[in-house]
């Protein structure tokens, strides 16, 4: 696939069969997302994959409350979704508690020496304290879907950071980026829906004319 095919073919999967992804695929995956970009090319990022069914389990344990508690806190109630809404949490739904059964559970960790914390003084949460680490997230996300995998990403299990880093002893000066869900699809949406580049992009201000083709 070319690489604009990839990006427009890369939903977050939720759908996974149990079989196995080889080192071969998985060594391929992170040889390529490398490249990408960080901070001083310092590429603090640091991976474990984890293939073991009991860490599995635990790490969907950990996981299984938070979701919960994110659709009670963002979605409200069931019975007051929209029908389409409802769908969509009950998938979701369903995706986390059969989290325990995708085969591969990419733990992306980056090494918290690396970031410049450029906006820590706002007034306000970061937003460029991911910029070193998400961008190989992502390079990992697209590298997979051209390798035909799918994949999801959660950033849940950071309320669980110390009991992850426990279970997989990875060392204090790592923080927990985000879990990277992997395997091979059950099935994938044949076209994703975005808004056109016009909705979001302007030329020298905010209030400027959008940007047109």
């Amino acid at each position: 696939m070319e690489l604009s095919d990839v990006m427009r073919h890369m939903p977050g999967c939720r759908e996974y069969e149990t079989d196995d992804v080889p080192d071969e695929v998985l060594h391929r995956v992170l040889d390529d997302a490398r490249f990408a970009p960080s901070g001083g090319n310092r590429q603090g990022w640091r991976v474990i994959a984890v293939r073991d069914a009991e860490m599995r389990r635990q790490l969907g344990a950990l996981y299984l409350p938070h979701w919960q508690r994110y659709v009670a806190e963002h979605y409200g109630p069931y019975e007051d979704m929209t029908p389409d809404r409802r769908r969509r949490v009950a998938d979701a739904d369903r995706m986390a508690e059969s989290l325990p059964h995708v085969p591969i559970h990419l733990l992306v960790w980056v090494e918290l020496s690396v970031l410049a914390v450029t906006d820590i003084g706002a007034d306000r949460p970061s937003v460029v304290a991911g910029g070193s680490i998400f961008p190989f997230i992502q390079n990992v996300q697209l590298a997979a879907r051209q390798a035909g995998l799918g994949t999801r990403i959660t950033t849940l299990l950071s309320y669980e950071e110390d009991a992850v880093r426990a279970l997989v002893h990875a060392p204090a000066e790592w923080v927990l980026a985000a879990l990277v869900l992997t395997g091979w699809p059950t099935k994938l949406p044949t076209k994703l829906g975005r808004n056109p580049v016009e909705s979001f992009a302007w030329i020298d201000h905010a209030d400027g004319a959008p940007l047109l083709p």
